[in-house]
């Protein structure tokens, strides 16, 4: 689940910028306003209590997000940090009486909990317009649950991305491929230069899960993925042999792909890429791989680091697996429907979006908002990609798509290291989810 494993979702906080936060009214048209809506209303007296799983950095910069709607109405807003483990520090609030009056949380899933439940408010008809108004229908619709709209989208990740090192591809004469086809012959002219083509870390198994997802979106399509995704059809699919055949094609390759994956963790199939001499030259994963490079290497991100989307297989649409915190109102009364208003608006996401190390999936949030040419292609592939799913994995049951060593996770690490066994991986796959989505 995406609250377990948030580090996979933070957007490369290594793209900063030194820019002024001060609230500017960006819209795709590049209009401005003096206020946002949401934040017209008299709120003085008023006191709201916030909720999220941001700290360090990224809870400053939500504050300053925070602080501008309080300027513009008069509100007080109290922030607090529920970490890593959002959903059992939620639950228990809600379950004491003691909610706060709106949350942001980063999974799809535990919306669906809330609302179930009964413990969300839904939006009001001005907030709705304006989310209908701003975010694609594949956004929209996933903060849906029984019919009605219950969050607005504050914050998203682009894992549809592959790094690569230029002065590897440079040097070897490879491109910028477009398809998946294109891909596997610029990895074989890099491999062909000297250094490994691919590095992939699979120590634990969220890497291989990040991979199928985007495999199997380009190869099945949006639908198939949300029947997969629900457990409705099961992992022995032909649509699901066909993603698992393609990747065998590619893992299975002692020429392209580095070897010692299997030990090899997330973070050092990043610095093999990027390091000092590199191994290899390309490495596949989210936006977030930003902060790695800068954390990790010497490699500048934007100058040697640079990325490309996933490669589209069999003429399949721009297509994007990612993720997002959503917030949404547990208490019923105006100055929670006016923050959750506030923070459907482009506005204000264009304070975070200034800031640094954050990508809105708001459409209308002007992209020259962002502060250097990365952070602006992360956000536009997100934005105006013709198919967007949520992380498969984190929309499973945990024990199926979120546990370490065990369920896809661990199934997918063997598969990897015996790539001929599709047929028994799709059983082993289907076997684990139906014990987990029984549960």
């Amino acid at each position: 689940m995406s609250f377990m494993r948030q580090h996979r979702f933070i957007a490369p906080t290594a793209i900063l910028a030194v820019a002024a936060f001060a609230l500017v009214g960006c819209t795709s048209g590049g209009t401005t306003s003096s206020t946002t809506e949401g934040a017209t209303a008299d709120l003085s007296g008023v006191t709201l209590n916030v909720a999220a799983d941001w700290s360090g950095s990224e809870q400053t910069n939500f504050e300053k997000v925070l602080a501008q709607f309080e300027s513009e109405t008069g509100a007080k807003v109290n922030y607090t940090s529920y970490g890593s483990d959002v959903a059992t520090t939620l639950n228990t609030k809600v379950e004491g009486g003691d909610p706060p009056d709106v949350a942001v949380i980063p999974q799809p899933g535990l919306l669906d909990s809330l609302a179930k439940a009964g413990s969300l408010i839904p939006l009001d008809s001005a907030t709705q317009s304006i989310v209908e108004a701003n975010y694609s229908p594949d956004w929209i619709t996933l903060a849906t649950s029984g019919g009605k709209d219950y969050g607005v989208w504050f914050k998203g990740a682009n894992k549809s991305t592959v790094w690569y090192n230029t002065d590897v591809y440079d040097a070897a004469g490879a491109q910028v491929p477009k398809t998946w086809d294109d891909f596997l012959t610029q990895l074989g002219l890099v491999s062909t230069s000297g250094v490994y083509g691919l590095s992939i870390g699979a120590d634990a198994g969220w890497p291989l899960t990040d991979w199928f997802e985007n495999v199997y979106l380009r190869t099945a399509g949006g639908e198939m993925y949300d029947k997969l995704a629900a457990h409705e059809i099961p992992w022995t699919d032909p649509s699901v042999t066909k993603a698992l055949t393609v990747l065998a094609n590619l893992w299975s390759s002692t020429v392209l792909v580095q070897p010692g994956t299997a030990q090899r963790t997330f973070g050092d199939s990043v610095i093999a890429v990027f390091g000092t001499p590199p191994a290899a030259g390309t490495v596949y994963e989210g936006d977030f791989v930003a902060g790695n490079i800068t954390s990790d290497t010497k490699s500048v991100v934007g100058e040697n680091a640079k990325f490309y989307d996933f490669p589209s297989i069999d003429n399949s649409p721009s297509s994007v697996v990612g993720g997002g915190n959503v917030a949404v109102q547990l208490k019923d009364n105006k100055g929670a429907a006016a923050l959750m208003q506030y923070l459907a608006t482009p506005e204000a996401a264009t304070i975070w979006v200034k800031a640094g190390g954050f990508t809105s999936p708001n459409k209308k949030v002007d992209l020259s908002a962002y502060p250097d040419a990365t952070s602006k292609q992360i956000a536009e592939a997100l934005v105006n990609a013709d198919v967007f799913r949520f992380d498969m994995s984190d929309l499973s049951p945990s024990a199926f798509g979120g546990t370490k060593g065990a369920g896809e996770w661990q199934i997918l690490i063997d598969f990897f290291n015996n790539p001929s066994d599709i047929a028994g991986t799709q059983q082993k796959l289907e076997d684990a989810a139906a014990a987990a989505y029984a549960q």
